[in-house]
């Protein structure tokens, strides 16, 4: 059996490949059905965020295991697997070790050191789990990626400035809005990334901040918890009309902005702006113009925000694509080295356990041979000398037995030694 990534992330697909690929929560038990149901997939965990849509596999062959999970990721895409394959990273047993604790860690996020991702892993894991699809080789793989992951936050500070994608998002509608405190803002969607949302805009004083959601009751707790406001989603004009910043991250698979639905937000929204003379108390030292944009942060794969609406006048859209080009630097280098030793050192440990748990089959079909063969000349033994008395016979049998472990012994364990070793796989089929 052998580990295998196939996945697609900003790095290597716009959103709007992103968003096909991506699958809805209630649909990954399913899809992780049709992956066990190909003939090389044997396990598999399915990781779906904002800037990735990754499979985690075990496969009886890398060929067959790679076209088995192009074939469903495309099918569920809509595309041909030739066309998906230009948007796919491919990672084969011990880098796709390294591929996964580099996830854990944040080296591979957008937002580099982020600690977001620990949970979205988690969340995989467990529903993989729920689903019966993690076998052995998974269930090591993950938990040992969490655990890396977490000793990369406690023993570095690459998670230093806090940062993930919705704060990142933030600092760049703050630098087009000329800051946030103060700012009437608006989240759709009151999921992990919503939440996450409104604590940020509450901690960093933009106000007042409202929150809606399709789940009326879910809407009202979160803000509860904020001491920001549930609105209904049945005039979303309205309300958008009445703040300068709106975060959406809902699981929606269609559209929730349209350019029509952001057309009147604009025209409500000119009506009641005063004349730029005139000075507003409460927006004292703040733009407060005619040219101040309505800043929209589309952070849903699939995409909330029509691509229609970044075409009209007075509105900037930032969605995936665009956050992923405005980002600035990450963490210290000395921060980012170090967690990329701490991953190669796990990733080393990984591989020797891998290697082990691939030659213990055949260490146990060869202490198995040598408990057939030592019956069966027990048995012959038993038939040529029947005068031997049961203390004599179990002597006899307790001596070989002996002599055959010790003779097993070495070889057994020096296998073990040298399956971690490159081309440990030749050991185990020379034994």
């Amino acid at each position: 059996m052998n580990l295998l990534v196939v996945g697609a992330s900003y790095r290597t697909a716009p959103v709007s490949v992103l968003e096909k690929l991506s699958v809805a929560p209630a649909d990954v038990p399913e899809t992780l059905r049709e992956l066990l149901a190909q003939p090389y997939v044997r396990e598999a965990v399915l990781v779906c965020t904002c800037n990735r849509v990754e499979v985690y596999a075990a496969v009886t062959g890398f060929h067959g295991g790679l076209g088995d999970i192009c074939g469903v990721l495309a099918a569920r895409a809509g595309y041909n697997p030739g066309s998906l394959a230009n948007h796919l990273y491919v990672h084969y047993d011990a880098a796709a070790v390294e591929h996964a604790f580099r996830v854990a860690t944040g080296l591979d996020s957008m937002v580099v050191g982020e600690s977001q991702i620990l949970g979205q892993l988690r969340e995989a894991y467990q529903t993989a789990t729920a689903a019966d699809s993690a076998g052995r080789l998974l269930h090591e793989l993950m938990q040992q990626a969490l655990r890396v992951g977490k000793r990369a936050h406690a023993e570095t500070a690459i998670d230093r400035a806090g940062q993930n994608i919705v704060t990142a998002a933030l600092d760049v509608a703050a630098d087009q809005l000329g800051g946030l405190a103060g700012r009437p803002a608006l989240v759709i969607g009151a999921g992990a990334m919503g939440a996450l949302a409104v604590a940020t805009l509450s901690r960093i004083g933009a106000g007042p901040v409202m929150v809606t959601n399709r789940s009326v009751d879910r809407a009202a707790r979160l803000a509860e918890s904020y001491g920001a406001t549930a609105v209904p989603m049945t005039d979303l004009a309205a309300t958008i009309s009445t703040v300068d910043i709106v975060v959406s991250a809902t699981a929606s698979t269609e559209p929730v902005l349209g350019p029509q639905t952001v057309t009147r937000a604009l025209d409500q929204r000119a009506a009641r702006r005063r004349p730029a003379a005139t000075v507003d108390p409460d927006r004292a030292g703040r733009p407060d113009g005619p040219d101040e944009p309505l800043v929209l942060l589309d952070l849903a794969v699939p995409r909330d925000i029509a691509p229609a609406v970044a075409e009209l006048p007075g509105v900037e859209v930032i969605d995936i694509d665009g956050l992923a080009a405005r980002l600035g630097q990450g963490p210290a280098a000395a921060d980012t080295a170090e967690v990329t030793r701490i991953v190669a050192s796990e990733v080393e440990s990984f591989v020797a356990w891998l290697r082990g748990a691939e030659v213990a089959p055949t260490v146990a079909a060869l202490r198995a041979r040598a408990e057939d063969v030592v019956s069966a000349e027990l048995r012959r033994l038993a038939q040529r000398r029947p005068d031997l008395t049961d203390e004599q016979r179990a002597e006899v049998a307790h001596t070989v037995h002996r002599v055959v472990q010790r003779l097993l012994h070495s070889p057994t364990v020096r296998v073990r030694q040298l399956a971690a070793e490159p081309g440990g796989d030749q050991y185990a089929a020379l034994l």
